[in-house]
């Protein structure tokens, strides 16, 4: 039997079940007002595909796919070895699903999508591989390291880099032989997937060899070159669509796992910082501060792991909050983020019904916990439950489902229910001077063709404000951009030569970036700011040009309301948050340092260096993020007009007199009440939301 054989043959096994799958109910309560937000806009929606209108039919069918494509993502964040893996696999229901003893060369984001049980949603899971640029970054330059170290002139740590990727390198030609150069940039499908065949994608082993030389050990066969992995999970207690992101940690060789996780961050409206009790925001989390810090506070929640391994959990926990607290304050961190504690072992232990399996240690740790929450039960399954809620799993579900709701969820919601008014109204205005007009007998004439040229008229002239409005915004942003750079340097440059005059060349001397990074900040802020705003003035006088054509095609009297999408949410600007040169401390700085010759070489050749360094960080907001948020605004105000252009000719080409009698004008009547009924629903809904 070949490999491949025994590889299917293992799909084929059952999905691994938890003996208290129930438990991931508890905490889910947290979700409730989003929820319910979600089930009455989709009851809304029925009510709009029962009328019988194949117009009202069609935009209910379109609104109604947008709602099944919200899933929030919540990107877990943390140092190697806090267990951020391990609390995954426990919010997901799911131990051992992800490895959690992975080898620290991996560089994978996995993303778990939740789905409830019974969902349409394809199961499977999907790798894909580094593409050969990105490999050739990593492998050719050593990565962000090398790069640092290169630019250093630190020699002795650019060879240790190039011997690391080099056998990296060559292990990874190992595993995969010829194929190796053709699995760069691809990805790999299943329609299924278990434990083992997740662990060849996403965790290193040992390469072992059968009697012909060929490795029967898979695990961890395509790890050295995949970037991302995407598994489907369905869970009968889940009762919304929810994605779980791992990412790699971020103390890692070459910096790569940095990049990749400021890339997850980016994509998500939620971060999970993920802290070990033992060494809560360390020296080493500093970077972890960075990477939270461009996200706003409201979005952030930090969760301590490992309490199972304090001697007293319940006596330890104050100091270390406000260790976490006094730190993150000194470091310009998010200082309102909720700190929730909590042990992902014993969180497991509860799912698998485990407890009597419980090392000493941590029985003892949660036994003088419970005692100090009051948290007791009677029987095995009230044990159960203790211990789960004990874990901090249901606190920090629901810390996340208040973020959802009035966050990246509610934000979802509301804007569906925007168009589902716009509908109703649109249709209902319409179709009440139709009825009016069949009623008496008189014809209705529209020119679909007229009207669909006046929508794209609308189209032209928003489009071409909006990109004159953002070319002069993104000038201006340019220029802070520039101005701040110029700034830190002159000021670092400065403090350099302060430094030398006071203590000469016999110290080393060290200056932080920080004041750069809220520089980049605050202009990162203005330049959204602004642009949004221009955005919105846009966006409200391309509404007013829609109700405009819908009042003069359908000959209304009356006044018609269009409510304009809002401005698109700006994604946080994370590339702010990568290491750049001053932060590393390492040997090279030291070598650096006592290789320059004279105060003007000293200056000098600094102001050059961190010019050098941080002159991508400026590139990457002014081209990068500032495009992001460009392509954004266009697709906004470019689905917007998709809808009233859908909604305004189906009904032009509909209104023609094939039916002019009281009956028809009756039933256009009828259908009208209706849509005013769910409309008025609708925005009850929203006030009620807000």
């Amino acid at each position: 039997m070949t490999l491949d054989e025994r590889a299917g043959l293992a799909l084929e096994a059952a999905r691994p079940q938890t003996a208290n799958p129930g438990l991931l109910a508890l905490g889910m309560d947290g979700f409730a007002g989003f929820i319910d937000r979600m089930d009455q806009m989709r009851r809304a929606l029925a009510d709009l595909a029962e009328l019988g209108d194949a117009t009202v039919a069609r935009g209910a069918s379109r609104l109604g796919a947008q709602l099944d494509l919200v899933e929030p993502a919540i990107t877990f964040i943390g140092q190697v070895k806090a267990g951020k893996t391990s609390l995954i696999n426990a919010m997901a229901g799911w131990p051992g699903l992800l490895p959690a003893d992975v080898n620290p060369w991996t560089s994978v984001v996995t993303s778990i999508h939740i789905a409830p049980a019974g969902s349409t949603e394809a199961a499977g899971a999907n790798f894909r591989f580094f593409d050969p640029q990105e490999w050739d970054r990593l492998i050719e330059r050593g990565g962000r390291m090398g790069e640092l170290a290169s630019r250093a002139g630190a020699e002795e740590e650019l060879e240790k880099v190039r011997r690391q990727v080099e056998r990296m390198r060559e292990k990874s030609k190992g595993r995969l032989g010829r194929r190796f150069e053709l699995l760069l940039g691809q990805q790999h499908r299943y329609g299924k997937f278990d434990e083992e065949l997740v662990e060849r994608y996403v965790c290193l082993g040992d390469d072992f060899e059968d009697d012909e030389g060929e490795p029967f050990d898979m695990r961890g066969r395509f790890a050295d070159i995949t970037k991302s992995a995407d598994l489907h999970v369905s869970h009968a207690n889940v009762p919304f669509k929810l994605c779980l992101r791992d990412t790699p940690g971020v103390n890692d060789t070459f910096l790569m796992r940095e990049q990749i996780t400021i890339g997850a961050i980016r994509d998500s409206r939620l971060c999970v910082l993920v802290l070990s009790a033992h060494q809560a925001l360390s020296s080493v989390d500093m970077a972890l501060i960075r990477l939270i810090s461009a996200v706003k506070a409201r979005e952030v929640v930090i969760f301590v792991n490992r309490i199972d391994e304090l001697p007293d959990p319940a006596a330890q926990i104050a100091e270390i909050r406000d260790s976490i607290r006094a730190t993150l304050a000194r470091h310009e961190g998010p200082a309102d983020a909720p700190i929730l504690f909590g042990s992902a072992v014993w969180g497991q232990h509860a799912l698998e019904g485990t407890l009597a399996q419980m090392s000493a240690d941590s029985r003892k740790a949660l036994i003088a916990f419970a005692r100090s929450e009051n948290a007791s039960g009677d029987g095995p399954q009230d044990a159960i439950e203790g211990v789960w809620r004990l874990s901090g799993i249901p606190a920090l579900y629901r810390a996340l489902g208040e973020r959802v709701a009035e966050g990246v969820g509610g934000e979802a919601i509301d804007r569906i229910a925007r168009s589902i008014g716009n509908l109703a109204r649109g249709v209902t205005a319409a179709q009440r001077s139709i009825g009016l007009a069949v009623a008496g007998g008189q014809a209705v004439t529209l020119d679909a063709a007229r009207i669909s040229r006046q929508l794209d008229q609308i189209e032209q002239r928003a489009t071409a404000l909006l990109e004159n409005a953002f070319a002069a915004q993104r000038e201006a942003f340019g220029v802070r951009l520039e101005r701040s750079h110029h700034n830190f340097l002159d000021r670092a440059t400065a403090a350099l030569i302060e430094h030398l005059e006071k203590h000469g060349e016999g110290t080393v001397w060290s200056y932080e970036p920080t004041g750069l990074r809220l520089l980049l900040r605050t202009a990162c802020q203005v330049f959204g700011k602004r642009i949004q705003d221009d955005a919105r003035a846009i966006l409200e006088t391309a509404a007013t040009e829609v109700a405009a054509t819908y009042r003069a095609a359908f000959g209304l009297t009356e006044a018609l309301a269009i409510e304009p999408p809002e401005p698109p949410r700006l994604n946080p600007p994370v590339a702010i948050a990568q290491t750049i040169a001053l932060d590393v401390k390492g040997t090279w700085w030291r070598r650096w340092w006592l290789r320059r010759k004279g105060y003007r070489s000293f200056a000098a050749e600094f102001y050059k260096m961190i010019r050098e360094e941080t002159a991508p960080i400026l590139d990457e907001l002014s081209h990068d993020h500032a495009e992001a948020i460009h392509a954004d605004l266009l697709r906004t105000l470019a689905g917007f007009l998709e809808e009233q252009r859908e909604i305004v000719t189906a009904l032009a080409e509909k209104a023609a007199p094939t039916a002019q009698d009281l009956g028809a004008a009756l039933g256009y009547q009828a259908r009208a009440e209706r849509l005013r009924q769910i409309e008025t629903a609708v925005a009850t809904m929203r006030q009620e939301a807000a």
